[in-house]
């Protein structure tokens, strides 16, 4: 049987970048990350699919000292050390009224409708989908040159009350973005084996 695929792999190094050496950084090199930067690791983040289209996903990137020092008191003392030190910290968040903009992104009419009295779906559907373009984020991060240092470890309840105080938008993770100091680094963390974990059918 041959591999059903349309187009070659992309090659070992590209890879290497994305998967196979690439590690969550905890300490970065001082420096900046530019505007034009960031608005191309957004571009390449939002082609990524989503349920219906939906694009829930929010980010507020932090880059100067006072922005990043509203983080005190919400996160552990360790993350807020390296959070703070970093050149850049994407507070990646999804917007719980996703839903509205269906007029205007997904082609079939009416879709609104399907979320607007459906709190369950609403919430289901904005944390999967802003779950997806957060990895989609931290590769699309690799594939321009940076390292990204994502992390749970934060009062999200505290965060949202700082940075989303209208309740529409509620966080996800934080992700640390620059160039990855490898000292800082622990040794890799083992993987599981594709019999552990997985079933071809």
């Amino acid at each position: 049987m041959s591999d059903a695929m349309a187009r070659p792999p992309i090659s070992d190094t590209a890879l290497d970048v994305l998967f196979r050496k690439a590690r969550s950084y905890n300490g970065f090199e001082p420096g900046e990350i530019s505007d034009v930067t960031i608005h191309a690791l957004y571009d390449l983040t939002r082609d990524g699919p989503t349920t219906a289209n939906s694009q829930p996903q929010r980010i507020v990137f932090l880059r100067s000292t006072e922005a990043k020092n509203r983080l005190q008191g919400m996160m552990s003392k360790t993350n807020l050390e390296k959070t703070l030190a970093a050149p850049c910290v994407a507070i990646l968040a999804y917007d719980l009224r996703f839903f509205e903009h269906f007029d205007r992104l997904y082609h079939v009419k009416g879709a609104r409708a399907w979320y607007e009295t459906t709190p369950e779906a609403i919430y289901t559907t904005a944390l999967r989908n802003a779950s997806l373009q957060g990895a989609y984020f931290i590769m699309a991060a690799r594939a321009l040159g940076l390292d990204a240092g994502p992390m749970s470890g934060f009062d999200n309840a505290k965060v949202d009350a700082e940075f989303f105080p209208d309740g529409k938008w509620k966080s996800n993770f934080i992700c640390n973005l620059g160039k990855g100091v490898p000292s800082t680094l622990p040794p890799r963390n083992p993987r599981f084996g594709f019999d552990e974990v997985c079933k071809v059918l």
